[in-house]
């Protein structure tokens, strides 16, 4: 059985478990604007260079055609703002978790209300962070697994809301994982530059047979790039048990979809949160990659 390496663990405390659940809250809140933002932040920039390609067909100057710009977008700008009555939010009432319960789920000013999720997001992210800490502690390997968790949870939400894994998230969580690994940091460099070899092409392969078998595209590619990089994180060795639980769960969910919510063999179903899970499970339980390969 192939076990992660401890070579970079330190010892783990209550006190590693706070500091990190609390860094948690306060990166959960950072999340909830990615999560919001960046799919819109990449869907103007292709608006942005359909309007530059348009004006470059007809012979306009881009540089000087001030109409031809789209407003400030990014993850700073503008500031966080009601979705109803697009008041500005002041930093008070963006407290993580604290300041949804003393505003009772509703914005101050037009009463409309604030979404659960928000929340929630954070809340996920604070208990996460906190068991890195009970498993590792503050250290190197701690940071490397939270950076693997938060993207996680990022790309999770993406995919949820719009069925989309941006490769803004998924090639350098790739990258990440063969430079932790590289310096000892789960598992040895080899079986992290197999692991993103086989995930990737695992899923590829299963596309292509679902493809040509039927003439659709049951997997998208954004879930190829994450399997890769769970690979790249976890080993070749967890490739299974990823597939294994993702497709479980993934089941699991279109089974009670269709039971309980009306789904179709046509609706369609985001496969990153299932393989996020996974790599969330395989990360804290890595002798289940044992078990499956041994």
């Amino acid at each position: 059985m192939i076990t992660y390496s401890n070579s970079l663990v330190l010892p783990a405390s209550w006190e590693a478990v706070f500091f990190l659940a609390v860094l948690g809250l306060v990166v959960g809140s950072f999340l909830n604007v990615l999560i919001l933002r960046l799919p819109v932040m990449m869907t103007r920039v292709w608006e942005q260079e359909m309007r530059n390609f348009i004006a470059q067909k007809n012979d306009q100057d881009i540089g000087l055609n001030e109409k031809n710009a789209l407003p400030s977008y990014n993850l700073f700008l503008p500031r966080s703002h009601c979705p109803h009555c697009l008041n500005v939010i002041p930093a008070i009432e963006l407290v993580p978790v604290l300041s949804w319960i003393c505003l009772r789920g509703r914005c101050a000013q037009c009463k409309g209300r604030i979404s659960l999720r928000y929340p929630l997001i954070e809340l996920m992210t604070a208990g996460l962070s906190g068991a890195v800490g009970f498993c590792w502690g503050v250290s190197p390997t701690a940071f490397a697994a939270l950076a693997f968790i938060w993207a996680l949870i990022a790309l999770t939400f993406i995919d949820i809301d719009t069925l989309f894994l941006p490769d803004t998230l998924t090639q350098p969580l790739l990258w990440l994982g063969l430079i932790v690994n590289a310096w000892g940091g789960f598992v040895s460099f080899e079986l992290a530059f197999w692991g993103a070899v086989w995930g990737y092409l695992s899923l590829w392969i299963l596309y292509w047979l679902f493809r040509l078998s039927t003439g659709k595209e049951g997997i998208g590619q954004g879930d190829f790039k994450l399997l890769a990089a769970l690979g790249a994180w976890l080993g070749w060795q967890s490739v299974p048990a990823l597939l294994l639980f993702a497709s479980l769960a993934g089941a699991g969910y279109g089974l009670l979809g269709m039971i309980l919510a009306g789904f179709t063999r046509q609706t369609p179903i985001p496969f990153g949160p299932f393989l996020a899970l996974s790599g969330l499970i395989m990360l804290f339980f890595p002798f289940l990659s044992g078990v499956l390969v041994s």
